[in-house]
């Protein structure tokens, strides 16, 4: 998943996301990428024990990468 965070998920759109991990969660693995801290992930999905369910099942086998600085996708965009 790209940009989780980039638009609000409403109601419905958070519980087939919340399924996607779910049925994910010990059988493959997903990537998501966001510039959102995890405390603002409810704000988002818009259901905060939704949200809590789905980043604990992503916490307990996933590993989290943290990128600092320019972003390349703003340094190289094509309408500067």
């Amino acid at each position: 998943m790209d940009e989780l965070g980039y638009l609000p998920i409403d109601t419905e759109g958070a519980r087939f996301l919340f399924q996607v991990i779910a049925d994910d969660y010990e059988k493959r693995s997903l990537v998501i990428s966001t510039n959102l801290e995890f405390s603002r992930w409810g704000t988002v999905i818009g259901v905060d024990n939704m949200a809590a369910a789905a980043f604990g099942r992503i916490g307990d086998h996933g590993r989290l990468l943290q990128f600092r600085g320019e972003s390349y996708k703003v340094k190289n965009a094509l309408m500067k």
